[in-house]
């Protein structure tokens, strides 16, 4: 009687994990082109250029991954070519661009998620 116990608790651990797993299929990002539009930036926020920084008189270009959802804010981001680990302009480059708002990129006339590049740079004049 054990081990017929043990099989049906196996086979509804299985058959639950099935169901979870179909309940959270991944949704697909699409790049532009092909039919997918671009989206279009509504509102952009410049990142803060740290103090420490400025002291070390960094300067350049940071490049990201970024996730637009289909509501026209930020998804994931994913820093593509650091510029500066150390004293931050990695880092206020992410959380200025999680601010931004786009009108999303569209497919077939639907709002879709799209991964978009983009560069924020550093500049001391």
């Amino acid at each position: 009687m054990r081990f017929t116990s043990g099989l049906t608790a196996v086979v509804l651990a299985v058959l639950a994990l099935v169901i979870v797993g179909a309940a959270q299929e991944p949704s697909t990002v699409a790049r532009p082109g092909e039919g997918v539009t671009a989206p279009r930036i509504l509102r952009e926020v410049k990142p803060v250029y740290t103090e420490a920084a400025k002291k070390e008189r960094i300067q350049g270009t940071v490049a990201m991954d970024v996730v637009v959802k289909a509501d026209g804010n930020v998804g994931d981001v994913t820093v593509t070519r650091s510029l500066d680990t150390t004293y931050g302009l990695d880092a206020e480059a992410v959380k200025a661009v999680k601010q931004w708002v786009f009108d999303p990129g569209k497919k077939d006339g639907k709002a879709v998620p799209v991964l978009v590049q983009i560069e924020m740079s550093f500049s001391l004049k």
